[in-house]
């Protein structure tokens, strides 16, 4: 698979998207039609969805659709309205309240007495508004760029019994404003639609005052409403605001009778389906890779074969630009996040978030790894937390490469090639070690690729600066893990700072351990080799009769990964490393097999 520069790697915004990559058209020309259908004038709707499930791109929609019904003689006025965004300052109901009658305020047709007196109408509409909560506190709202000066404003404070807060005032002002709507100044107005985002993310209070101004509205014949908003949230946040006891006989609740007054149908969002989990992730990948007019090719026919119940491998691929890449990743990825995220869009989009951020950093830290081996990764890292620690604890006790290598031979059933029937050998039969990988981890490894532990190493030590956390080896001790620590460490001042009597203090067991641990460690991670050969080159000098175990553990690092630099450390101990040397020379690139031969003359 080819490697995706860094440059190609741009995050998706977590803004509502604007072209419908999830086929929600369907939904939103539904949700038209109702709209627009004289029996159902007035109406309240809903469209309900958990967080992230795509609410707000459906409003998106169905507003793009009005807005291309509307004309100058049969104008549809549009209200976007977000209750989670209001001022703190300014009560919610009157938030609403204010603007729908601005909107309608800068609808005003006709000649100055026509437009006059529709501006007296909505003056007294005003007046039936408590406006203490919402303009003591604040100099001016968009209803009083309607007004001639702010002492105006300043005298529709009313706390009289006809205000909105009684039901006297309510009945009056729902008279008024079906007076209103008739007025000749909004004679060529066919219908205003509220379109309620967020709703569920509001506290319980602002929720009812909310559902108040609605119910406020919608007895007036050309009013209509669209409240998207998780329906589950807001009935409970009615019973939290009413303190109603939930029912216990399986009848519906209060709060739910109380919504239900109000909104007289609710469209479900559905969850992503397996095809759509697997379009929605392509077109993800491809976005930034194609021109525009070529993705919007793609999105018209994936939805094409969405309807035709066809599969994605039908999908024919534009000329001039590979995507089978992108296509094999997003079939890579689909099962486990199709499962794990449950068909909700947003969160499969941060995750792609999080995917690039990594790719991107690996690939400037230099971690060769290649976008589907860091996508598979990140499945772990993200989904399966307790099998990730495990992978980075097999990195900390340099037990990695063994350990990978087992549960991929595992994840093969058992069969192995010529490659690996060597780790077979070494690290054991995976039908008696089964028992030590969980089912999770798996079937986590039979997502392809297979990943090379050397390559892993990098992201696993990647993820763990990400989460602050030290890859130290449980099995030692302290002391030893310092001095494993500082010999291996890029600095040259730290390895420096290791002196030899500090090394020839050590007791014969705790030499053995030491380079053993080095040994695991240099495998599973190649990018410290060099100070590690160094360090068990001098701990071997330093205690000669432990030369067999220092040997051992040179050994570990495969011949294919054995960088010249770290052969020429054996200058002069040819004849005591004659063995490594040996093994190093199967599998080594040409530059390093010269290096061992200039090492052997020398030696000689």
């Amino acid at each position: 698979m080819t490697e995706l520069p860094v440059a190609a790697l741009q995050l998706l915004s977590d803004e509502p998207a604007t072209t419908d990559l999830l086929s929600f058209s369907a939904i939103a020309d539904t949700v038209v039609d109702a709209l627009f259908d004289d029996t159902l004038n007035p109406v309240a709707l809903g469209i309900s969805g958990t967080w992230g499930s795509g609410k707000t791109t459906v409003l998106n929609l169905i507003d793009k659709r009005i807005t291309g019904r509307s004309t100058d003689e049969r104008t549809i006025v549009v209200v976007r309205a977000d209750p989670w965004r209001y001022d703190p300052s300014r009560g919610p109901k009157e938030s609403l309240i204010s603007a729908v009658l601005t909107a309608l305020a800068d609808e005003f047709k006709g000649s100055d007495l026509v437009k006059q007196t529709a501006g007296e109408a909505l003056k007294n509409l005003a007046r039936r508004v408590n406006w203490s909560k919402a303009i003591k506190m604040a100099a001016t709202t968009a209803l009083t760029a309607q007004l001639p000066s702010l002492d105006a404003v300043m005298g529709l404070v009313s706390d009289e019994p006809e205000t909105l807060d009684s039901e006297k005032g309510m009945d009056n002002f729902r008279e008024e404003f079906e007076s209103l709507l008739e007025d000749e100044a909004l004679s060529h107005v066919r219908q205003v639609v509220v379109l309620v985002d967020d709703l569920d993310r509001c506290l319980p209070q602002t929720v009812l005052e909310t559902l108040e101004a609605i119910r406020l509205f919608l007895s007036a014949e050309g009013m209509s409403f669209v409240i998207a908003a998780d329906e589950a949230r807001v009935a409970e946040a009615i019973q939290q605001k009413l303190q109603t006891p939930d029912p216990r006989d399986g009848t519906e609740s209060i709060a739910s009778l109380y919504l239900h007054k109000i909104v007289q149908t609710t469209v479900p969002l559905p969850a992503l389906s397996y095809f759509d989990t697997r379009a929605y992730l392509f077109l993800l990948l491809v976005r930034s890779i194609v021109e525009s007019k070529v993705f919007a090719h793609l999105v018209a026919d994936c939805d094409a074969l969405r309807v035709d119940a066809g599969s994605l491998d039908d999908l024919q691929m534009p000329e001039g630009v590979d995507l089978a890449a992108s296509m094999a990743t997003a079939s890579r990825l689909t099962p486990v996040l199709y499962e794990k995220f449950q068909g909700n869009p947003r969160r499969i989009k941060r995750f792609m978030n999080d995917l690039y951020i990594r790719q991107s950093v690996a690939a400037r830290r230099g971690i060769k790894l290649e976008p589907d081996a860091i996508a598979k990764l990140m499945v772990m890292e993200r989904l399966f937390r307790k099998d990730f620690e495990a992978l980075m604890d097999w990195l900390a006790s340099g037990s990695l490469r063994g350990k990978l290598n087992q549960l991929q031979l595992l994840a093969r059933g058992g069969q192995s090639d010529a490659d690996t029937e060597k780790e077979k050998k070494v690290d054991g039969d995976p039908a008696a070690i089964e028992g030590e990988y969980s089912s999770t981890m798996v079937r986590w490894a039979k997502l392809p690729p297979e990943l090379e532990p050397t390559l892993v190493s990098g992201y696993l030590t990647l993820a763990a600066a990400f989460q602050g956390r030290l890859l130290v080896d449980e099995s030692l001790s302290e002391t030893l893990r310092d001095l494993a620590a500082a010999l291996t460490s890029s600095s040259q001042i730290d390895r420096t700072a290791v002196k030899d009597n500090e090394i020839k203090a050590l007791p014969p067991g705790d030499v053995v351990e030491l380079l053993a641990h080095l040994g695991r460690r240099m495998r599973d991670d190649p990018s410290i080799q060099l100070p590690t050969v160094n360090a068990i080159v001098t701990i071997a000098t330093l205690h000669p009769s432990e030369i067999e175990d220092a040997k051992r553990a040179l050994s570990l690092l495969p011949g294919a990964e054995v960088k010249s630099s770290s052969v020429l450390v054996l200058n002069g101990l040819a004849a005591d490393y004659a063995d490594v040397l040996d093994g190093w020379s199967a599998g080594a690139d040409d530059i390093t097999k010269r290096a061992i031969v200039s090492v052997r003359k020398q030696g000689a």
